[in-house]
Parts: C-alpha cells; sequence; structure tokens
C-alpha cells in the first residue's frame, strides 16, 4: 500500500484553505466529511485499451477480490474475455461530491462488467504479486513433469512381484530351454511312433491301476511274502537263461501277483508238473484275469523313463538292477508300476552320482518330482544294501556280471541310505 503523502506546515504559517473553512460556519464544518482514505487505484479497460470510469472506493481486500470475481463470471458467462488491471496508487477523496460520486460508481462496479474484447482472458494483478505466482506455478508444473518421467522409468512393485511369481511357478522360459526332446532321434523310426507315443503313454498312466496287484497276502493261507521271493528268483533265473525279452519277465510277475491277489486257494510248491497240469493251469490264470494281458508293467514305463534320463549303458543296467530287485520284493507292490520305475532311475542317478539327479526332462515324462519319489527310492537302495547278504542272489548275480557293467557290485546311494536308516530306527 502507498504511504499517505505528509505535508510540513511551518509555525505561523497559513494552511490553505483555512480562512475560507471558517467563512463557512459551524454548520459546514458539522456536513464536512473527513479525508478520504488511501486506497487502490482501480481502471477497468475495455478491448480498445481506453480506461473505464474511475472507482473512486477504497479498493480493500474483499472488494478487489469482489472485481475479480464479477469480471471472472463475466467472462464464464458471456464467454468473453475481461482484461483488469490493478494497479496501486493513492486515492484521495475531497468532499461530499467526491463521496456521492464515489457511491455512484461502486454501485456500477458492483455489477457485472460485459465487454466485447479479444478472445483471450487475461487478469493482470500487480507486477509483485504476478511475479510471486509464477514463482509458484512454475517449481510446481517441473515437479509434475518429473514424476511423470520418473515413473516410466521404475518398476513397479507389482511387475517385480509378477515376475517372481512367474518363476517360482515355472511359467519363465526356463523349462523351455532346460527340457530335453528325446524323441528327436526316432523321428525317422517307424516303431517309435513318435506322433503317438505321448498318448500312448497318458493312456497307460490311466490304466496302470487297473491291472495292477493290490496287497493279497494276508488273505493266502499257504504261502508268504518269502515264499514270493523264492519264486520269483527262480523266475529271473529262468528268464536270464532263455534269454527271454524283458517285457516276458514283468508281465509273468505281474500275472503272478494279479492271480494270487484272487480270493481263491492257491497252492504253489517246487514240485514238477506233467504238461497237462500246466496248461490247465494256463487256462485257470486266464480265465480269472478274463485274458488282460495287455497291461501297463513297470518295464513300459521303464523304457520310457530311460530313455528321458538321457543315459549311458551303465546308468540303464543300474536302473534295471534296482527294479529287479524291487520287483523281488513284495513291499513294492504298493507303489504303481509308474512310480517303482520312476523311482529306481531316480535311485539309480544318485548310486552313479549324476548331476542333475532329476532334471525337468525327467520331470515332464514321468509326472513326478523329486520329493514324490524319496520314499519308494529309499526302499529300492536298501534293497540294493541287502543284495549281497541276502540268500536269494539271481539279480545280484546277473548284475554283477562285466557284461552289464557290474552295477551290482557298486555301493548303493549313500545320501538315500542314510535317509531310509533313519526312518527306520525313528
Amino acid at each position: 500500500m502507498a504511504s499517505r503523502p505528509v505535508v510540513h506546515q511551518a509555525r505561523g504559517e497559513a494552511v490553505p484553505g483555512e480562512g475560507k473553512q471558517k467563512k463557512n460556519g459551524a454548520a459546514e464544518g458539522r456536513n464536512r466529511r473527513a479525508l478520504g482514505d488511501i486506497g487502490n487505484l482501480v481502471t477497468v479497460r475495455g478491448i480498445d485499451g481506453k480506461p473505464q470510469p474511475q472507482i473512486s472506493r477504497p479498493v480493500t481486500r474483499s472488494f478487489c477480490a469482489q472485481l475479480l470475481a464479477n469480471a471472472q463470471a463475466a467472462a464464464a458467462e458471456n464467454k468473453k474475455p475481461v482484461c483488469v488491471h490493478l494497479n496501486r496508487a493513492p486515492i484521495v477523496v475531497d468532499g461530499a461530491a467526491a463521496a456521492g460520486k464515489g457511491a455512484a460508481v461502486a454501485k456500477a462496479a458492483q455489477k457485472k462488467v460485459t465487454v466485447k474484447p479479444k478472445p483471450e482472458t487475461v487478469i493482470e494483478i500487480s507486477p509483485d504479486t504476478e511475479e510471486d505466482e509464477v514463482k509458484k506455478e512454475k517449481p510446481v508444473n517441473r515437479k509434475k513433469v518429473g514424476e511423470v518421467s520418473s515413473r516410466k522409468k521404475v518398476q513397479t512393485l507389482t511387475s517385480v512381484l509378477t515376475a517372481r511369481s512367474k518363476a517360482a511357478c515355472g511359467l519363465t522360459d526356463k523349462l523351455k530351454v532346460q527340457i530335453v526332446d528325446i524323441d528327436a532321434a526316432d523321428t525317422e523310426n517307424e516303431l517309435a511312433v513318435v506322433e503317438y507315443v505321448e498318448d500312448i503313454y497318458k493312456f497307460y498312466k490311466l490304466v496302470e491301476n487297473e491291472s495292477r496287484a493290490h496287497d493279497y497276502m494276508d488273505t493266502q493261507p499257504e504261502i508268504n511274502e518269502k515264499m514270493r521271493a523264492i519264486l520269483v528268483d527262480w523266475l529271473i533265473e529262468v528268464h536270464n537263461k532263455f534269454e527271454l525279452m524283458p517285457e516276458t519277465l514283468y508281465l509273468t510277475i505281474n500275472i503272478v501277483d494279479r492271480f494270487l491277489s484272487v480270493n481263491d486257494f492257491v497252492c504253489i510248491s517246487d514240485r514238477a508238473y506233467t504238461h497237462e497240469q500246466i496248461l490247465i493251469m494256463e487256462k485257470t490264470i486266464l480265465g480269472r484275469l478274463e485274458w488282460t494281458l495287455t497291461v501297463a508293467t513297470p518295464y513300459v514305463f521303464l523304457v520310457r523313463f530311460i530313455k528321458a534320463s538321457i543315459p549311458d549303458q551303465e546308468v540303464e543296467n543300474m536302473v534295471y538292477f534296482l527294479a529287479e530287485l524291487g520287483m523281488m520284493h513284495y513291499a513294492t507292490i504298493m507303489y504303481c508300476p509308474s512310480m517303482v520305475a520312476a523311482s529306481a532311475v531316480y535311485a539309480a542317478r544318485c548310486t552313479l552320482n549324476k548331476s542333475p539327479v532329476w532334471s525337468d526332462t525327467l520331470k515332464l515324462h514321468t509326472g513326478f518330482s523329486e520329493p514324490q519319489l524319496m520314499d519308494c527310492a529309499k526302499l529300492l537302495v536298501s534293497f540294493h544294501s541287502m543284495a549281497v547278504e541276502s540268500k536269494l542272489k539271481v539279480v545280484y548275480r546277473k548284475y554283477s556280471n562285466p557284461e552289464r557293467q557290474a552295477v551290482a557290485l557298486l555301493p548303493p546311494a549313500k545320501p538315500l541310505l542314510e535317509a531310509a536308516a533313519v526312518r527306520t530306527t525313528v
């Protein structure tokens, strides 16, 4: 606000207008108004730049705000811009006429000001106020721009968590890189039926429990687990002597177990049978099994799982050694054929210290994870550790032959053996 001008008066000097005031008398003195307040001069300019009638009313803060509000309301209503210039300057209102004139101008200023300006709205404030507003607005705008640009560069927490979640669930490209196409070498082999092999093994997984022998030993009064082991040991020896196909051995054991799981009395002895008796027994067995001989034995899965292991000859022989040990022991009957086959592969790789022990390719083709195989694999390794001292040594001697890399002579997988021993003691 501009300061009020100070008039210095020397002692003895006459004040201008003093004599005139004395002549007017007391009545005039009573009608005289006090000197007007110093305020801001408000200049309203039209489109042509000519100043509008001056407002003599003291421009207080509330009145200034009212003028700005009226101008903005007029511009918003008529969609026509208004230029309002507020310049700070002292105003001196003298006499009753000035007061009356100021009242009339004040009333006119309170009305809405409507002019025909250019298509821009410019509200100019005094220079000091305008600079303050610019200083306040510019940093804010710069900050907003900086925030937008930084958001584009910084990763959000959601994207980071999503990426980690995909990695944890195995949805990244890791599997695509590590899974091996185990049928690539057999594309030209018509007997490998590469086009249908995946569907074939899906079918085997579905039906393996239909042809699976269940726990039957408690229903057989004349035989026990030891007698069954003697029979299987003898069958493996005959099979090896006549060099029969591997499928024959696994199917034979499957037939025996399935037949013994029938609730009929069965007498097994080591006496020799006549030809007619053998034919009668075969007919009885096939009738009981309803001639269902095309079944998913452990061997069916062993062929596929060994292939998925990308093995060498030593690994393959170790797998068959552990699988036949498991087949000879009745305890493995509680596991499905695919589980026994997968556990034999896992235990063999542990025994031979292959790395990784269980790959993504094996997990895909077997359908089992490493923890799922632990119990059965420990059982097979325990059979390996007892094979040297067992009285039934057909399997042990068979795989002690150098033609089969003498895998039976290798020490059993120590980590699995220790875990099995801890579980047994507990």
